[in-house]
């Protein structure tokens, strides 16, 4: 089929009843019913590509990326020419994480349609993924010079001006955004998510004004009370920033609803798991490089700014929050018996997967490479089975400092367990107890830093560190705030300036509100940093 026959189907489509049943059903997001209208058509007529692609938008919908990539590709297959569908099938692979071959994809597509704003954008959020940042900013420098008016496009490109420490043309390119559109929650909170702005009165009103809008989405609205809490918080309002904060993070978790009991679970099956006899039975196998240097914990706990101090070094390399340990875990779930079941040379072959699948965010030749994703602390079992001679470093903050810290902070994905004060304790408390596990099945393989600590003395915590590593001290580590290295995380202004103590109480000026936090804590908190016996 050709590009022709494409057209030829869409057109069929537009004078289908039936189809256009469907596509009012996407339209208004009725999957349920859209769904059985497109299967029946498509058992009639198998090579409706227009229909194959309106079912893989339903797929993709609620998250069957790989049904969606299936459908697409059959798409492409019959009618190569058929330019939405590759588009489509380049951001169902984007939200696969397997962003190099969605730039693939993106590439043909902007050879044939260069001019094409949503492509472009894409691909320079995807390039933003794999660390190529100039090519990334290029490529949205090249957009905005086409289409100023749009106000999504000026807020990506200050995400990546501010990755990169660009903060003042960052700020200007989100400035551009809420002139457009200040009804835009999520750039009133990128600007807020600076930590280093402050927003002003100006600011609070245009924000209190766009929560008025009757349109006003559901995005846009939990955006600006983050944002809201941000600006009270720095104007010392604490019932106010409180409130703000709580609206948001009720409104996320009603959305995206978390299950703690599951966490739980996963603890005490890791627990049951992972013993001596366990890992003394898979001794000598496994991947046996070195190179990935693995800092987890809780989001908010100063990991990001461990790795600063360590990406200083001449030897080590920051990347960023990578996916893949997390990816080859739920791999590891699907399969019968699950690791206990793997073949001893098989888990060399995980390892050395791990390191392929990493290998595309490298940019140097420094021999070892920082993996910052907080929630790795769930796979440790995993990461020291496949990669036992794997660095892992345990980033921990004083339970109030860091819980509350997640609860006022908006996260885009992957951390449903900020989004109430129970939850977020209970996963602290879930998180301690799972570290003292592994502590005693296998000593002094985690190195742990409080970040109090590092505050109070960084350079004997540098020190050891480093000696942890098996790396000679180097001056740079102290100067951490002088590396201009990309930093995607939230503390990305953080770091670009030497350590500072004002963080470490903001907690304080809420207590009154943190009794539901206090309770789910438990010993936690009142023998903070000492674990209490018996987790």
């Amino acid at each position: 089929m050709t590009k022709d026959t494409a057209q030829q189907s869409i057109y069929a489509a537009m004078r289908n009843p039936q189809l256009m049943e469907a596509a009012l059903a996407l339209f208004e997001n009725r999957l349920h019913d859209a769904e059985p209208v497109l299967k029946a058509h498509l058992k009639s007529d198998p090579h409706d590509v227009a229909a194959i692609r309106m079912l893989a938008e339903l797929a993709g919908r609620i998250g069957r990326y790989k049904d969606a990539e299936s459908l697409l590709r059959r798409a492409l297959d019959l009618a190569p020419g058929f330019l939405a569908a590759r588009s489509n099938l380049a951001t169902v692979l984007y939200k696969q994480n397997r962003i190099a071959d969605a730039v693939v994809e993106l590439d043909q597509l902007l050879v044939i349609d260069p001019d094409h704003a949503g492509n472009a954008n894409l691909k320079a959020a995807a390039l933003g993924r794999l660390g190529e940042y100039d090519e990334a900013l290029a490529l949205y420098e090249q957009v905005l010079a086409q289409y100023p008016g749009q106000p999504k496009l000026w807020m990506s490109y200050g995400h990546v001006l501010k990755t990169v420490g660009r903060q003042q043309d960052s700020i200007i390119a989100y400035r551009k955004a809420t002139a457009i559109a200040p009804q835009l929650g999520e750039v009133w909170w990128s600007l807020a998510n600076l930590k280093t702005v402050k927003l002003n009165s100006d600011d609070i009103a245009s924000m209190e004004t766009a929560l008025k809008l009757p349109d006003l989405s559901d995005e846009d609205r939990f955006h600006l009370h983050f944002a809201l809490g941000k600006a009270h918080e720095d104007a010392k309002e604490a019932a106010t920033a409180f409130a703000h904060y709580d609206l948001g993070n009720s409104q996320r978790l009603g959305k995206f609803p978390y299950n703690a009991d599951e966490t739980t679970a996963h603890v005490t099956k890791a627990k049951a798991l992972y013993t001596r006899e366990f890992f003394e039975e898979r001794a000598g196998s496994g991947c046996p490089e070195r190179d990935p240097v693995f800092i987890l914990g809780l989001p908010r706990s100063g990991s990001t700014l461990i790795e600063q101090i360590l990406s200083s070094h001449s030897a080590i390399e920051g990347t960023m929050e990578l996916p893949d340990m997390p990816a080859l875990a739920t791999q590891m779930g699907m399969r019968k018996g699950g690791l206990a079941g793997v073949d001893h040379a098989d888990l060399k072959v995980m390892g050395q997967e791990y390191l392929e699948r990493t290998r595309i965010q490298r940019k140097s030749d420094k021999p070892y490479f920082i993996d910052k994703l907080p929630n790795n602390w769930m796979h440790i079992g995993l990461i020291h089975t496949i990669l036992p001679n794997a660095k892992i470093i345990d980033a921990r903050r004083h339970p109030m400092g860091c819980c509350f810290s997640n609860f006022k902070q908006h996260f885009a994905k992957g951390q449903n367990f900020t989004y109430s004060l129970d939850d977020i304790g209970r996963y602290y408390r879930d998180y301690v107890t799972q570290m003292a596990h592994f502590d005693a099945v296998l000593p002094g393989r985690i190195h742990r830093v409080f970040y109090e600590d590092m505050v109070a003395d960084q350079e004997a915590q540098t020190r050891a560190l480093l000696a942890y590593l098996g790396l000679p001290f180097e001056e740079n580590c102290l100067r951490f705030y002088e590396n201009d290295r990309a930093v995607r995380t939230a503390s990305s202004e953080q770091v670009r300036r030497p350590i500072f103590k004002e963080g470490m109480q903001q907690w304080q000026m809420f207590e009154a509100y943190l009794e539901p936090l206090k309770s789910a804590l438990g010993d936690i908190l009142t023998r903070y940093p000492h674990i209490p016996n018996g987790l």
